[in-house]
């Protein structure tokens, strides 16, 4: 059962909720309003008086005079979409949908090609339960422009999906609105929400048809990671490969447990080199095999090895965050920093929040004497390696661990 503080804090939310929808509303009225007046001021002066004061009035947050003077502009001109929309935005923010819905689709008989009194349409429907909102919502969605009446219009389609249980429609919507909002915190909770159920959704899928497949053992090895056992996964990652020798992907997954469970010793660095090997025979050359050999030739201190492994890396994918910091920690071991600082700077450029990158930039910045740019990394990394520390806390919160290396400060280093 909820507590008091949980009951008030999503009352709370959905007042919040509801008071920036009414202003949304509002706010688009104002712009509706004064992109598709038929201008009165050429059919009627005294109806442009009422349209005038009736915007003022908005401006003002006062909606029920506004009302008045959109209502005192149909009066003398029953064709003015302006306060068909006006009204109906009014209307839909003050909760009553029917009369919402009768104001747009006015407007609508009058101007066909108003998508934002559509999309405002759908948003009356869909509150009023009526079939019609899916399609007015969807058509409008791909033609709005304006950043906020998009998100809210997305949004509002997103839960429609989500009512129906169809929400493997709703992953582009919220690709989308991501794209559009990506600091959004309620379009970030939605994204997570939606991804969830999709992957629940296929991984039961997965075990009804397949139990006992080679990927279904792959994903048993998967989620053994994210809960930190190392010799589980590769156990699993095994039985993948028992049923299924050339599927893709399972070596270098299990190269990667194998080489986490105990990463100095040199039984497992032959033992992971050896399924490495077994992916570039299979699946031919790639980035990311390419730079777990260059780890493990690190590991060995073997360094011209592991700069041809990372520098044929960097190569395959001048883009790759891993490439780039392994090429810049092979150089700072070479005693190059001038050379290491360019591909350290790719790798902060190409990912900004990865406090390793930052790190070993402000190393290399120290070696070559430059103070400023040496603190202003070393800040970085501070604040960085701070804010995981704060998300790791939150996954022990739900009672899960961070795969891998949970500590940004390299190897080396600490």
């Amino acid at each position: 059962m909820p507590t008091f503080v949980q009951v008030h804090a999503k009352a709370h939310f959905a007042c919040k909720a509801r008071r920036q929808a009414i202003l949304l509303f509002l706010l688009v009225a104002l712009w509706l309003g004064a992109s598709t007046a038929q201008n009165p001021a050429r059919r009627n002066a005294g109806a442009a008086a009422h349209f005038q004061r009736g915007q003022a009035a908005l401006k003002a947050n006062d909606p029920e005079t506004a009302a008045k003077e959109f209502q005192a502009v149909l009066a003398l001109d029953r064709r003015n979409v302006g306060a068909h929309v006006n009204l109906g935005v009014i209307a839909l923010s003050q909760g009553d949908y029917q009369a919402a819905s009768r104001y747009f689709h006015q407007a609508l008989e009058i101007e066909p090609s108003l998508t934002q009194a559509q999309a405002l349409l759908g948003i009356a429907e869909k509150r009023l339960g009526n079939g019609s909102a899916k399609a007015l919502l969807e058509t409008s969605f791909a033609k709005i422009t304006d950043a906020k009446l998009r998100t809210q219009v997305g949004m509002e389609l997103i839960r429609l999906y989500h009512q129906e249980g169809d929400s493997e429609r709703a992953i582009p919507v919220i690709q989308k609105l991501v794209d559009l909002n990506p600091d959004n915190v309620d379009i970030l909770y939605m994204a997570q929400r939606l991804y969830g159920e999709l992957a629940e959704d296929t991984l039961n899928k997965l075990a009804v048809l397949a139990p006992g497949s080679a990927r279904m053992q792959q994903v048993i090895a998967e989620r053994l990671i994210n809960a930190g056992d190392l010799s589980g996964a590769s156990e699993h990652y095994r039985k993948a490969l028992e049923i299924d020798p050339k599927i893709p992907g399972v070596h270098y997954e299990l190269a990667q447990a194998i080489l986490e469970s105990a990463p100095s010793d040199s039984g497992v660095q032959a033992e992971a080199e050896r399924e490495l090997e077994a992916s570039l025979t299979m699946e031919g050359n790639s980035a990311r095999v390419q730079c777990e050999l260059g780890r493990i030739a690190l590991l060995k201190s073997d360094t011209e090895k592991a700069h041809e492994h990372y520098l044929s890396a960097f190569k395959l994918a001048p883009g790759d965050t891993e490439a780039q910091l392994g090429l810049g920690r092979v150089l700072m071991t070479m005693e190059k920093p001038q050379e290491a600082k360019k591909y350290l700077e790719m790798a902060v450029q190409s990912d900004p929040l990865n406090g390793t990158a930052h790190y070993r930039l402000a190393m290399a910045y120290k070696r070559l004497q430059m103070t400023e740019e040496t603190q202003r990394e070393m800040h970085l990394f501070q604040e960085i390696k701070k804010t995981k520390e704060q998300v790791r806390a939150l996954y022990r919160q739900m009672n899960r661990r961070l795969s891998a290396q949970t500590d940004e400060t390299p190897e080396s280093d600490q």
